[in-house]
């Protein structure tokens, strides 16, 4: 049995970009510091009702896992980039999974998005999207 249900920020959930990643943002457009690039995916078990609610340190709340992202598909016309990862059948079984965040290169949290909690079995793959608006 192999079911690939998808958490996209977009449809889902609200996602939300931290402090440190709206800092590295207008820093790179001021011409002062590269952007680093976004390396992968934080899942943890602390998000509660689907609301993203950012707090001090703005990090999240029980992260369990790390892992790099598996793509991403730039989408100019929309103004948006999604990054995707996969958890295989081996990764995070038995868990609950409500909250993630994108990483990038420094490991910092550039971006968190809480929804109610998905349980992981062991024979299910399970893929989760963010989508990286410009608006």
């Amino acid at each position: 049995l192999h079911s690939f249900p998808t958490r996209r920020s977009s449809d889902l959930m609200e996602g939300k970009v931290t402090k440190i990643g709206k800092t590295k943002i207008l820093k790179a457009r001021a011409g002062e510091s590269t952007l680093p690039k976004i390396a992968g995916f934080a899942f943890g078990s602390g998000g509660a009702d689907g609301s993203t609610v950012l707090v001090p340190g703005e990090t999240l709340k029980s992260e369990f896992l790390r892992k790099a992202i598996d793509g991403h598909t730039l989408k100019i016309n929309e103004n948006k980039c999604e990054y995707y990862c996969t958890l295989n059948t081996n990764e995070a079984n038995g868990k609950s999974i409500s909250e993630i965040g994108l990483y990038d290169t420094e490991g910092d949290i550039i971006m968190i998005a809480n929804f109610t909690a998905k349980g992981k079995d062991p024979e299910v793959y399970m893929k989760f999207e963010i989508d990286d608006i410009l608006k």
